[in-house]
């Protein structure tokens, strides 16, 4: 299972924020920001503060995507 933060950067976008201004607010850091721009794991006290910052639901900022499956031919 692979996880997309597409959503959260959608959102940064529809509320005029950059990436600095969420680490801000969020009281997160720059690291952080950049395992969510490469789409790897965060802890989920995070994600908690990103959710509680933009006053949004775990499911508004990230997703989880199956798998693609390999098929011979």
């Amino acid at each position: 299972m692979a996880i997309s933060y597409k959503k959260l950067w959608k959102l940064l976008i529809d509320k005029d924020m950059k990436k600095k201004d969420l680490q801000i607010i969020a009281g997160i850091s720059s690291a952080s920001v950049t395992k969510l721009g490469k789409n790897e794991n965060v802890n989920t006290e995070i994600l908690q503060k990103i959710c509680t910052a933009l006053n949004c639901d775990i499911s508004d900022i990230m997703e989880i995507l199956p798998d693609k499956k390999i098929t011979d031919k």
